[in-house]
């Protein structure tokens, strides 16, 4: 049976001591409702005693988040730990971390006690947190360059005070994964009283190994492993939970263990964090990277559309992604672009299937990606202009903030006119209700955009829309002055595509199919 780790989530305390990343009270409690849904075990909401705003934050957080643990931070110092457990009075499930430094280097020159002081210290602020909360966790900061047997004696001291959690800090990144390992399992075994506490670690990642670390830890006993969405935190930030939870998850014949989290909300919660902090996610950056689930390598691709497995060893949709994205560049290869035109609504001969992608090798030689639009108006020139079987002759819209809004919409189609209307969220999704009702499609929309081609406040607009319908997708444009207009031959566009593309042979299984 799989052991348990306990995921504690650090991103609105530590997290946010990132240059840059200050966090508002109502995003910090949007931020902790995500990580409840993402399945955390423990949220470390802050620093109370740090900031009246942090206090409030934590105090939020407490009254309104159901389900994890809901942690506050606190110096060993009476004000503190007053401070965080007033602030976390309204949880059902709280706890109060207190910690203090135990390197010779903090010790001399931070702190400027003695080891036994220290000692003491640690002792008292353990007792007196526990007079606040059942749950108190203590960690020695700078626990990796703190000499072990002085360490092993301030775990006990603690446990024996009434720590339930006891973290080791990797405090300024210091330690390497084999290092790190030993000592948690030199804990283990050498600390008398140690069954009584769980083992935390937290390690940063100075020199990119707070990961390596804390899978380290795990594999030689850790309980528990705290960590920020996105890697985020004091300078190069923390270890990565979406990496830990996922290094779990893939590789649980090795570790042996695993996290109680819902992987498909990582990526949701990653793109929360990066946009209420500000702080990018870099391209290439491990399962909620951009880059993470992207194929430009021809020989990548062609694998992957055989077998997803020859290049990925998770699927995107583990961490709440849709597919993965074959990115179209001059390393792609035939097979990809012939996948991407089916994709797009195309079928095309073995002919111009061999003019189109000479013309995608040509253009892909001159831009670092080639779009969705670039292919169309590759393909268009080497196939037959798409059929109008719909043509747009009128639209009429109404809405307001006491209106509901409502499209009436003509279409022209076999020499017949058809004429429908009907509401919707706002004029443009009625145009596009209005048009399924008269097409008889219902196609998702899966991407609307507006840009303006010309200057000026009679600017003319282009709207590109991108439907899915029975697996596949195309593209369709509109251009009018007025937006609703060019919406609505976006979509109208978009349809004629979809009808055309169920029309048109497909040579690669050679049937053609007639009903779309």
């Amino acid at each position: 049976m799989p052991r348990r780790i306990i995921i504690f989530d650090t991103t609105l305390r530590d997290g946010e001591q990132c240059p840059g990343a200050s966090l508002e009270v109502h995003e910090k409690l949007e931020i902790a409702r995500q990580l409840a849904r993402l399945g955390v075990d423990v949220i470390e909401g802050g620093f109370p005693f740090a900031s009246p705003g942090d206090a409030k934050a934590v105090r939020q957080i407490a009254q309104t988040v159901k389900g994890p643990t809901i942690c506050a931070l606190a110096r060993s110092l009476a004000g503190d730990i007053d401070a965080a457990a007033q602030a976390l009075a309204p949880a059902a499930n709280r706890r109060i971390h207190v910690f203090l430094a135990t390197s010779p280097i903090h010790m001399k020159y931070k702190l400027r006690k003695a080891e036994d002081e220290i000692l003491r210290q640690a002792v008292w602020a353990v007792k007196y947190a526990k007079k606040h909360c059942r749950d108190v966790e203590f960690s020695p900061e700078d626990a990796s360059r703190t000499k072990p047997e002085f360490l092993f004696e301030v775990l006990e001291a603690v446990i024996t005070a009434g720590a339930t959690t006891v973290n080791i800090p990797d405090t300024v990144g210091f330690a390497i994964p084999e290092e790190f390992g030993r000592l948690i399992a030199a804990i283990k075994a050498k600390v008398p009283n140690i069954e009584r506490a769980r083992v935390s670690v937290h390690c940063h990642n100075d020199l990119g190994l707070a990961v390596p670390n804390s899978l380290s830890a795990v594999k030689n006993g850790a309980d528990q492993v705290e960590c920020t969405v996105n890697g985020i935190g004091e300078r190069a930030g923390n270890a990565s939970l979406e990496e830990i939870v996922m290094s779990l998850k893939i590789r649980r014949d090795f570790f042996n263990a695993q996290a109680g989290v819902d992987t498909t909300q990582i990526a949701k919660t990653s793109r929360l964090v990066s946009a209420l902090t500000g702080i990018v996610v870099q391209p290439n950056k491990a399962i909620v990277g951009d880059n993470a689930f992207a194929h430009e390598s021809g020989i990548h691709q062609d694998g992957i559309l055989k077998h997803h497995k020859t290049y990925e060893i998770m699927r995107p949709q583990m961490v709440g992604l849709r597919e993965s994205k074959l990115v179209l560049g001059k390393l792609s290869g035939r097979h990809a672009f012939a996948e991407r035109l089916k994709a797009l609504g195309f079928r095309l001969s073995t002919e111009e299937l061999d003019r189109a992608f000479a013309r995608f090798k040509g253009l892909a030689d001159k831009k670092k990606e080639v779009f969705d639009d670039d292919l169309i108006a590759i393909v268009e020139e080497e196939l037959p202009t798409v059929p109008e079987l719909y043509k747009l002759t009128y639209v009429h819209t109404s809405s307001g903030s006491e209106t509901v809004p409502t499209a009436t919409i003509r279409l022209t189609t076999a020499g017949k006119t058809i004429e429908d209307a009907a509401c919707g969220d706002g004029p443009v999704d009625a145009c596009y209700k209005t048009i399924d009702r008269i097409t008889g499609f219902s196609p998702e929309l899966v991407d609307y955009s507006l840009r303006a081609v010309t200057g000026g406040t009679d600017a003319l607009g282009e709207v590109t829309v991108k439907l899915r319908h029975k697996q596949t997708e195309v593209t369709g444009r509109g251009t009018s002055t007025d937006i609703i207009e060019a919406s609505a031959k976006a979509y109208v566009n978009a349809i004629n595509r979809l009808v055309a593309s169920s029309r048109r042979p497909d040579i690669r299984r050679g049937r053609r199919s007639l009903t779309p």
